[in-house]
């Protein structure tokens, strides 16, 4: 154990696993760290159940080159209805480990073959699951000798656009990662510029802190946005006795700080053409959490903490307006530290966007902003628990 002790707390890559409605079903975790011991990097991540308990009710994907790395003793961390393994497919020309992932499966754990087979290898029958990195122009299985003659759940991994979403939708595959929320397929019809332009005035007041009653007015003009707003204040989530059926109760019952915070990301909650939850709602309540610990973490006031918050969520809204950010910044007066962070990538704030949007940075580039690997680990592990919740609960 004392070998655990002395590992270099690792970089890990977490990435949301969707079904083909839009729903988080699972997290992936890739291990990022070069020349890491691969059982000890996981024994420092699940050596107590904050990981799983962050991430619940979702589970997790281990993406591995090998399943040999997972010890009889570190598998104890790893409950088999919570883990999932999805294991290097080029692993099976090696026959103890085919054999492993044999005895895995057999003791309950869902084993995905992640790539394709090697020329010469099948994969042993009981496995009847994969996992596929789709990104750019790979080609995707397809028909009768493709996904759908297995079990599954299959996973494609690094869908980069709408398009390609719905293509591996076509080809069988029921679980989803990678960034396709950010280049969506074209709309049916063209934005409604009255919508757009009175969401941007309500941005606008919430950035400048506006009153009460002006918001109140705004809110009443959408009912999309209003139905969203008494829904959240009387979920679960605030477990009231009696129920809010106005805005200015719903106003009250929030306080000035958390209904900024709401609105903001409400206005990604109302439903898209296809009657679908927007993919891009939980990607802004995770920048937004993961922005806020940073600057958290970093000593930043609460008013910075809020700026931090508030360009995390806006960091997306010119792919949910399909506006050029310069625009949407223009409408909005902002902050220069958030206008900087939006437009440029400029300014520390910025930086740590850049950090955040990234899909796996390494330790140089944390190490330029500050931040230490642990440290960074845990404003993932808490954001992620906060997306989660804010996407159940909207």
């Amino acid at each position: 154990m004392a070998t655990f002790e002395t590992t270099p707390f690792p970089l890990v890559e977490l990435q949301a696993v969707s079904n083909a409605q839009n729903e988080w079903l699972a997290l992936t975790l890739r291990l990022t760290s070069p020349d890491i011991d691969t059982t000890a990097a996981l024994h420092t991540l699940f050596a107590e159940p904050e990981l799983l308990t962050a991430i619940a009710p979702l589970d997790c994907v281990l993406l591995l080159n090998s399943a040999l790395a997972l010890t009889p003793e570190l598998l104890k961390q790893l409950p088999p209805n919570r883990v999932s393994l999805a294991v290097a497919a080029t692993a099976l020309a090696d026959d103890a480990e085919r054999k492993y992932l044999i005895e895995l499966h057999d003791e309950g754990y869902r084993v995905l073959i992640d790539g394709p087979m090697p020329e010469g290898l099948s994969p042993p029958a009981t496995l009847r699951a994969v996992a596929l990195d789709v990104g750019g122009d790979k080609a995707i299985p397809s028909g009768k000798a493709g996904l759908l003659a297995l079990f599954g759940p299959h996973l494609a991994r690094r869908v980069d656009s709408g398009a390609r979403f719905a293509e591996c939708v076509r080809g069988g595959f029921e679980w989803f990662s990678g960034p396709w929320p950010l280049r969506p397929l074209p709309l049916s019809e063209p934005n409604d510029g009255t919508s757009r332009k009175r969401l941007l005035t309500l941005l606008g007041l919430l950035a400048r802190d506006a009153d009460s009653r002006e918001l109140e007015a705004l809110l009443k003009q959408d009912p999309a946005l209003s139905y969203h707003l008494l829904k959240l204040v009387n979920s679960a989530a605030f477990a009231l006795s009696t129920p809010i059926t106005s805005f200015g109760q719903a106003i009250n019952l929030l306080g000035r700080r958390q209904l900024q915070r709401w609105l903001q990301l409400l206005l990604y909650a109302r439903q898209q053409a296809d009657g679908l939850a927007n993919p891009l709602l939980p990607m802004a309540a995770l920048r937004a959490a993961q922005l806020e610990a940073l600057c958290k973490q970093q000593g930043g006031e609460r008013d910075d903490q809020d700026i931090a918050f508030m360009t995390g969520v806006f960091s997306l809204l010119d792919v949910l307006f399909d506006m050029p950010m310069s625009d949407v910044v223009g409408a909005l007066g902002l902050p220069s530290a958030a206008s900087d962070a939006l437009l440029r990538r400029e300014g520390h704030l910025g930086q740590l966007l850049a950090l955040i949007e990234s899909e796996a940075p390494t330790e140089d580039a944390l190490a330029d902003t500050g931040i230490d690997p642990a440290p960074w680990w845990q404003s993932q592990l808490h954001a992620y628990h906060w997306a989660i919740q804010v996407s159940r609960n909207l």
